[in-house]
C-alpha cells in the first residue's frame, strides 16, 4: 500500500474551490476533507502551501507523431512535456505514418504507449474513403472515437466522399471527430496567392486562405449531416466567430454536439504572423480579433465546451521553409494550462472554468472512466498550480522534442509545481520523473 497525502490546497472541482486536503492510496484518491491524518507511518505528505489543486488537464486533440514521424516528437517525449504542464490524459489522432486506419495499425499505437508513455493515453481511429469495415470494428470501451479530417491536413487523410460519409455517421453511436475545412474553397484561395506570390505567400495571407467560408462551410455541413443521422459529433479546433452560431448552450450532457477550441485561437490573432511569422501557422488558421473575442465569448457562455491543443510539432527548419511546404502545427502541451491561468490572471476566465473545460468536460464528452474530477474513488491525476510563480520560457526549460514553442521569451505568472498521474508524483517544480504509469483510458460506453 502506498499512500500519498496532499495538505493546504485550494482544491477546484465542479465549480467550487475549498480548502483541504486530499488522501491518495495507489492510485486513487481515497478521501477528501479537513486535517487529514496519514494512514500509514510511511504516507508522503506533500504542503501545497495554499496553492491550487486541479484535475489534470484532459487534452482531447494531440499529434505526438509515432510512429513515422518521429524526428518531430514522440510518445515518450511529447507526453513527458504532456506532464510537465499539468496534462495527465491526451487522445492522439491518428495521421501517424502509417495511417492509423486499421485495428492492427491502432493497437500497435497502444502497444509503444504501454512502454513509454509518461501520461494516460487513448488513441483515435482513423476514417478514410474506404475503410469503413475496420472503423465499425472499432472497441467503444477501449477507444476514444472515430476520427475524420473534411479538410486535408499533416498526413492528408482526407475524407471527401460524401456517401461514405453519412454511412460512417449513420453506422456508428461512437464519438465522431472532425476537422472541418472546405478543401474546395481553400484550394481557390491557395492558386489566387500562388498566381501572386509563387511559394513564397506572406504568412498575413494563411487566414484569407484557410478562410471563415472554408470552416464554416465544412463545420455546418457537419452538423446537419449529424442532425440529420443522428450521431454523436465532436468538431475539434473551432476558429471562426460564424462557427460559433452553430453551437447551444445547453448542458454538455444534453448534448449530441460538442465543440473544442485550441489554446492558439484563443491567444494568437492575424496580428501576430507580422512576428511569429511560420511559428504560429496552424489549420484552421489563427484568425482575426474579432474571431478571438467571439470564441471567449461562446467558451464562456457553453457554446464552445472544451479547450485543448492540438499539439503537432514540427523541426525548427520545417517551420522555416517557405509559405507552401512550411508545414502547419506547433508544440503546445507544456505551456496549454499556464496560458489559461494568463487569462484568468487577465480577468477573461475563472479557475473553475479553466477545470470545467481542461478537465470535467473532456470526460464526459469522451465518457472516460474514473477521471477528470476530484472526488473519492477516481484516479489521482492531479496538478498543484501556484499562480504567483513567473517563469519565462526558453530553450532550456522546453521539453518538446523539437525544441521551440511559439511561447518561448514569454513570461508566464504561474508555474504548474506537481503532476500526479495514477497516483504517482511525475513531475515537480520543471523535473520530470522516469516513471512511465500512463495507463490505457477506459470509457463507460
Amino acid at each position: 500500500m502506498k499512500q500519498v497525502l496532499i495538505k493546504n490546497a485550494k482544491i477546484v472541482n465542479e465549480g467550487i474551490i475549498f480548502e483541504g486536503d486530499v488522501l491518495i492510496e495507489n492510485e486513487f484518491i481515497i478521501e477528501i476533507g479537513e486535517n487529514i491524518s496519514p494512514k500509514s507511518s510511511d504516507c508522503k505528505i506533500i504542503d501545497a502551501e495554499g496553492n491550487y489543486l486541479i484535475p489534470g488537464m484532459i487534452d482531447d486533440q494531440v499529434h505526438f507523431r509515432e510512429p513515422g514521424l518521429t524526428h518531430k516528437g514522440d510518445i515518450a517525449s511529447e507526453s513527458r512535456a504532456a506532464i510537465a504542464g499539468g496534462i495527465t490524459s491526451y487522445i492522439e489522432q491518428p495521421n501517424t505514418v502509417p495511417n492509423a486506419v486499421t485495428q492492427e495499425l491502432l493497437e500497435q499505437k497502444y502497444q509503444i504507449a504501454a512502454q513509454s508513455s509518461y501520461a494516460n493515453y487513448s488513441f483515435m481511429m482513423g476514417a478514410t474513403n474506404d475503410n469503413l469495415e475496420e472503423v465499425l470494428k472499432t472497441n467503444p470501451k477501449n477507444v476514444a472515437g472515430i476520427k475524420i479530417f473534411l479538410g486535408s491536413s499533416t498526413g492528408n487523410m482526407l475524407v471527401d466522399n460524401e456517401a461514405v460519409l453519412e454511412k460512417i455517421f449513420s453506422s456508428t453511436k461512437m464519438l465522431i471527430a472532425v476537422h472541418c475545412e472546405d478543401e474546395t474553397t481553400i484550394k481557390n484561395n491557395l492558386e489566387k496567392y500562388k498566381a501572386e506570390y509563387g511559394d513564397d505567400i506572406p504568412m498575413e495571407f494563411h487566414h484569407l486562405i484557410r478562410s471563415e467560408e472554408a470552416c464554416y462551410i465544412s463545420s455546418s455541413k457537419a452538423v446537419a449531416l449529424a442532425q440529420k443521422t443522428g450521431a454523436r459529433l465532436h468538431i475539434f479546433h473551432v476558429s471562426t466567430a460564424k462557427e460559433t452560431t452553430l453551437f447551444s448552450h445547453i448542458p454538455v450532457e444534453d448534448k449530441q454536439i460538442t465543440a473544442e477550441v485550441c489554446i492558439h485561437h484563443l491567444w494568437f490573432t492575424n496580428d501576430d504572423y507580422a512576428k511569429k511569422g511560420t511559428l504560429i501557422k496552424w489549420n484552421p488558421s489563427v484568425k482575426t480579433q474579432a474571431d478571438k473575442d467571439e470564441l471567449w465569448k461562446a467558451l464562456l457562455d457553453g457554446r464552445i465546451d472544451v479547450i485543448a491543443t492540438d499539439h503537432a510539432p514540427h523541426t525548427i527548419e520545417e517551420k522555416h521553409n517557405p509559405y507552401t511546404t512550411a508545414p502547419s502545427g506547433g508544440p503546445l502541451v507544456q505551456h496549454a494550462l499556464v496560458a489559461m491561468f494568463e487569462a484568468f490572471h487577465q480577468g477573461k476566465i475563472s479557475i473553475q472554468k479553466i477545470v470545467e473545460k481542461t478537465a470535467h468536460n473532456p470526460a464526459k464528452i469522451f465518457k472516460i472512466d474514473l477521471r477528470g474530477f476530484i472526488k473519492v474513488g477516481y484516479y489521482a491525476d492531479l496538478a498543484i498550480v501556484n499562480i504567483g510563480m513567473p517563469w519565462r520560457v526558453n530553450k532550456d526549460n522546453i521539453l518538446y522534442k523539437c525544441g521551440w514553442s511559439p511561447f518561448e521569451d514569454f513570461t508566464f505568472k504561474s508555474r504548474i509545481t506537481h503532476t500526479f498521474v495514477n497516483g504517482e508524483l511525475v513531475f515537480h517544480n520543471f523535473k520530470t520523473k522516469e516513471i512511465h504509469c500512463g495507463k490505457r483510458l477506459e470509457f463507460n460506453r
